[in-house]
C-alpha cells in the first residue's frame, strides 16, 4: 500500500474470535530516532527490530541525503554510518518526507543547526499541516524558514550559521516540538534548555542519553527542564527497537471488543509516556493483562494479552494522560461505541492537527455507523451502545490518515454490518504488515472494489 498512490478502498466485516499472537511492527517514534541519532554519531550504529514503514523508509532516505550511509542488510538489521553532530552535508535534492509528522520535524531539528539549506515537502496531508510549531522556535537558534501562507510545507531551512543555545518553554504538549529543540540544541555551544509543563513520551531524551549526550532532567515548579549540553561527541550505539505500543492498540482493541477473542502481543514498549491507552482501557473493565514485564535497551517492555471484554464502560478520561495516548484516541473512541455509557476525552486538541482532524474524521464516521458523537474545540465524547448493538454499514472517509483507517477497520469486526474504508493505503506509513497480521487472528479485512451501499 502507498499513501501517495490509487486509493484502496477495504472492507472489515464482523468477524469469528481473534486468536493467537500479533507481532506488530517495532516502535515507529523510536525507529526515527534511531536513524536520525545515528546519523549524528561518529561511527556505526547497529539497529534490529526498526519499522519498515514508508514514514520511517523517509527518513533513512533523508539521513542519507545528508550524507550518511545508512543500509539495510539481509537479516533485517540496520546499519547507519553517522557524520558527527554538526556534519550534515547539503542534501542536493528535495526532502520528501511523505506523510509523516514526526519524521518532518525531527529532521528539521536536526539540521537547523548545520549551515545548509534544506527544503522539505511531504503528501497532500502533510504538506497541509501546520510547521510554525517548530520553526519558531528553530528561529531562536538562528535558522530562517521560508514556506507556504501559515508556516505550511513545502518549506526552506537554512540553518544557523552561528547558532546560539536557548531556553525554550513548549507552548502546548509535543513530543516532537521538544525533540526538534533538542536535536537542534545538539550543534549549539553550550546549554539549551526545555521546559515542558505537560510531560510528552521521552524517547528522544532517553536515547540522547544512551548516545552519551550529557543531559540532565529536573522537575520544577516551572514543570519538567531538560538541560542539554551542547556540541558533543555522539557514540554509535546498537539499539533494540521494541514492538510500538501504537501499533498493537489496533489488535488488542479488536480483540476487546470481538467475541470470544484472545490474543496475545509480544514485547510491547510500556514507556510510561506512551502506556496511556492501557491503562484507559482497564479502567473501562477491558480484559488486560501484562506478563512477563522485562527492561530492554533502556525502556520498559511486556507481552500485552487481550481478551473479548463484553461489560465495558463508559469513563471520564483524565486530562493530564493524553499526551500518553494521543495517537491512540481514535481506536478508544471505536472501543467507546460498544461501552455502556458515555466516554469523555478532554484536553485533546492536538488531535485538530495530526495527519487529519481527527476528532472530526472520528465523529463523522461514528455518527454514520449509529453512534452519538459530542464535540468541541478540545474534547469529544462518544455515547457507547454496548456489546452487539452498533449498526455499522457505511463507508467512511480516511482522510489520508493512517489511524482513521486502520479504527474503522476494526469497528467493523464487532458492527452488526461491515464498515468500508474509501482508502486504506495510508496505512502503510506506520503499520505496512496490518492486513496479513489481522487476517493472521481471524479478521475479515479485505481489499474492496466497490463500496457498500
Amino acid at each position: 500500500m502507498s499513501g501517495h498512490g490509487t486509493p484502496i478502498p477495504m472492507t472489515s466485516r464482523r468477524s469469528g474470535p481473534l486468536k493467537g499472537e500479533a507481532h506488530v511492527p517495532g516502535d515507529k517514534s523510536i525507529s526515527h530516532r534511531s536513524i536520525i541519532l545515528g546519523a549524528m554519531a561518529v561511527g556505526e550504529t547497529r539497529i534490529t527490530g526498526l519499522l519498515e514503514g514508508e514514514d520511517v523508509l523517509d527518513t533513512a532516505k533523508a539521513m542519507r541525503a545528508f550524507g550518511a550511509d545508512v543500509t539495510r542488510e539481509d537479516d533485517g538489521t540496520w546499519s547507519v554510518h553517522g557524520v558527527g553532530v554538526g556534519g550534515f552535508q547539503e542534501p542536493d535534492q528535495v526532502i520528501d518526507c511523505g506523510n509523516s509528522g514526526t519524521g518532518v520535524r525531527l529532521i528539521m531539528g536536526s539540521a537547523a543547526t548545520t549551515p545548509i539549506a534544506v527544503t522539505y515537502t511531504g503528501d497532500a496531508s502533510l504538506n497541509s499541516r501546520p510547521m510554525k510549531r517548530v520553526t519558531d522556535p528553530l528561529a531562536l537558534f538562528g535558522t530562517h524558514a521560508v514556506g507556504r501562507d501559515g508556516g505550511r510545507l513545502p518549506m526552506t531551512l537554512v540553518g544557523a550559521v552561528n547558532p546560539t543555545p536557548v531556553r525554550y518553554t513548549v507552548p502546548v504538549p509535543s513530543a516532537q516540538v521538544k525533540s526538534a529543540v533538542l536535536l537542534a540544541g545538539l550543534n549549539a555551544p553550550g546549554q539549551t534548555v526545555v521546559i515542558e509543563k505537560e510531560a510528552t513520551r521521552d524517547h528522544t531524551e532517553r536515547m540522547l542519553q544512551g548516545f552519551g549526550a550529557e543531559l540532565s532532567v529536573e522537575e520544577t515548579d516551572e514543570g519538567k527542564v531538560i538541560t542539554l549540553q551542547g556540541q558533543p561527541e555522539l557514540k554509535p550505539q546498537t539499539i533494540i527497537v521494541p514492538r510500538d505500543p501504537s501499533s498493537a492498540a489496533f489488535p488488542v482493541c479488536a480483540a476487546i471488543i470481538t467475541p470470544g477473542s484472545d490474543v496475545l502481543v509480544p514485547n510491547i514498549g510500556l514507556n510510561p509516556t506512551r502506556a496511556g491507552l492501557f491503562t484507559t482501557l482497564q479502567e473501562m473493565n477491558a480484559d488486560l493483562t501484562f506478563e512477563n514485564m522485562r527492561e530492554e535497551g533502556g525502556e520498559p517492555v511486556a507481552d500485552l494479552r487481550a481478551r473479548f471484554s463484553p461489560n465495558l464502560k463508559g469513563i471520564s478520561v483524565p486530562p493530564a494522560r493524553a499526551a500518553s495516548m494521543i495517537d491512540e484516541y481514535p481506536v478508544l473512541s471505536v472501543v467507546a461505541a460498544f461501552a455502556e455509557g458515555v466516554t469523555d476525552m478532554q484536553g485533546v486538541k492536538e488531535l485538530r492537527v495530526k495527519e487529519s482532524d481527527r476528532i472530526d474524521a472520528m465523529a463523522k464516521g461514528l455518527r454514520a455507523a449509529g453512534v452519538t458523537v459530542d464535540e468541541g474545540p478540545d474534547w469529544w465524547k462518544v455515547t457507547g451502545l454496548g456489546h452487539d448493538n452498533v449498526p455499522g454499514g457505511v463507508t467512511v472517509a480516511s482522510v489520508l490518515d493512517h489511524r482513521i483507517a486502520m479504527s474503522f477497520l476494526v469497528m467493523g469486526m464487532a458492527t452488526r454490518d461491515p464498515i468500508t474504508v474509501d482508502d486504506g493505503s495510508p496505512i502503510a506509513t506506520s503499520f505496512p504488515i496490518f492486513e496479513r497480521l489481522m487476517a493472521g487472528l481471524g479478521a475479515q479485512v479485505v481489499r474492496s472494489n466497490s463500496t457498500i451501499n
